[in-house]
């Protein structure tokens, strides 16, 4: 099962200054958040705050490249977390011809937001992020428990941080 998210948020991890994009259901409770690198972060940022710059970033080049081609992005999808690294597709449609294309999950997320394109995560990524957290004795935040998650973050040892990927 696939659940639609959003974008909720785009924060920074006190202890190590890492940006981590929050995703949050849309029609329901479930969060994940996923540690990014910062030039993804700032692309995400950017299309969130409807910042433009006078040539195109590279995920407006993406954009504009499909755009050209008339391809469409369909759906990206968060579809995996293996070794402590989340994985996503990007959902392309050609004339009816649909195929996929591996992404990291920053840049799937970028691209979305800027082909208006729905974001989506596999159940299995959400018990394995829990079944992760869990493992490390990290306690799971709801969405309406923005205290809690401020105070979970500013707890943490920064080596905690050290084992998820890009």
């Amino acid at each position: 099962m696939i659940y639609e998210m959003m974008v909720s948020e785009l924060v920074m991890d006190p202890q190590t200054n890492t940006p981590i994009v929050i995703l949050r259901e849309k029609n329901g409770d479930r969060v994940l958040p996923i540690w990014i690198g910062i030039m993804e972060a700032t692309a995400i940022a950017m299309k969130l705050e409807n910042i433009e710059f006078p040539r195109p970033m590279t995920h407006d080049l993406m954009k504009n490249i499909l755009d050209h081609l008339n391809v469409r992005v369909e759906k990206i999808e968060v579809c995996d977390l293996r070794d402590n690294t989340y994985y996503a597709l990007i959902h392309l449609n050609l004339g009816g011809v649909e195929s996929t294309i591996d992404a990291r999950p920053s840049d799937a997320i970028a691209l979305a937001l800027r082909t208006q394109s729905p974001i989506f995560v596999r159940d299995k990524v959400f018990r394995k992020s829990s079944q992760s957290l869990q493992d490390e004795r990290i306690p799971v935040v709801t969405p309406n428990d923005k205290e809690k998650l401020a105070e979970l973050l500013e707890d943490m040892d920064p080596e905690e941080f050290g084992k998820y990927k890009m």
